[in-house]
């Protein structure tokens, strides 16, 4: 019979925030897959816990989960950590899962700290509707595909940065995204914990003199949905009225109906249509 893959969150800086069942699973598997073995043993040794680990990095990730997949194929119960927070959220966890679904090998996620999560509730932002985009990539063609992707983005954007990045990338996100709120989060559940809640302008004008120090989250505030409707209704002021009617018409819609749908996309009246197509005629 197979074995379980158990996903257990790990503190990200206090390390009272543990739960009891990730202690208790970590005493009853196996073997524990730790992202950094030497970082992870202090976690272990405080709540002495002495199951065998191995590692589970980026760098092994491929290799490294096929002899994991084989050994809870044998029957092992494995857990996995990562070096602080929820395994898989940016994350090699990720492909591990990933194996052992194709597998069908059981995988159970033992709920606890995640960075993204504790900033999204600290910076009183929108928090119902969010988009999680960890760190963005280093490679200049995929961080810009994914930085103009932001820039429609209506929801709470949250995304993680090391401290020497932080100057640049909020002068980057400044000039793509404009002056929105954002909040700069740092040294999560730890002692001196900061919620710098502010807006680019300032956060870019701060860091001028200010140096960062640990790794960031920032919360940044989606797009408003007015400055949506604005710019769709400047793109449609660029037809003529005619072209507008036109592009509907000419896929098949009555001409009643072509009004309605021009008067929605222009933010107006059907009435003013109706008047406009008179005066033109």
């Amino acid at each position: 019979m197979a074995g379980k893959l158990y996903l257990c969150a790990t503190p990200i800086g206090n390390l009272e925030d543990i739960t009891l069942r990730v202690l208790r699973t970590l005493r009853e598997v196996d073997l524990i897959a730790a992202e950094d073995t030497r970082n992870s043993i202090k976690l272990l040794n405080h709540f002495e816990i002495h199951t065998p680990m191995t590692s589970y990095h980026e760098y092994n990730k491929f290799d490294k989960g096929r002899e994991l997949i084989a050994k809870l194929q044998q029957g092992m119960q494995i857990a996995l950590i990562t070096d602080a927070g929820t395994p898989g959220i940016s994350d090699p966890g990720e492909e591990l899962v990933k194996m052992c679904a194709r597998e069908g090998i059981e995988v159970t996620s033992l709920p606890g700290a995640s960075a993204c999560i504790t900033a999204l509730t600290l910076s009183g932002l929108g928090t119902r509707r969010f988009a999680f985009e960890a760190f963005l990539p280093p490679d200049k063609r995929e961080r810009q595909a994914i930085l103009e992707e932001l820039t429609g983005e209506t929801r709470t954007i949250i995304l993680y940065e090391a401290p020497h990045r932080l100057k640049r990338t909020l002068e980057e996100l400044y000039g793509l995204l404009g002056n929105r709120r954002l909040t700069v989060l740092r040294e999560l559940t730890k002692k001196y914990e900061t919620a710098f809640r502010t807006d680019f302008q300032q956060a870019v004008r701060y860091y001028e003199t200010e140096e960062p120090k640990g790794e960031c989250v920032l919360v940044i505030e989606g797009k408003k949905q007015e400055e949506v409707l604005r710019e769709r209704r400047e793109a449609w002021q660029e037809l003529s009225l005619e072209e507008h009617m036109a592009l509907y018409e000419n896929q098949g819609t009555a001409h009643k109906e072509a009004m309605r749908l021009v008067a929605r996309d222009r933010g107006v009246s059907r009435r003013d249509i109706y008047q406009e197509l008179l005066e033109i005629k």
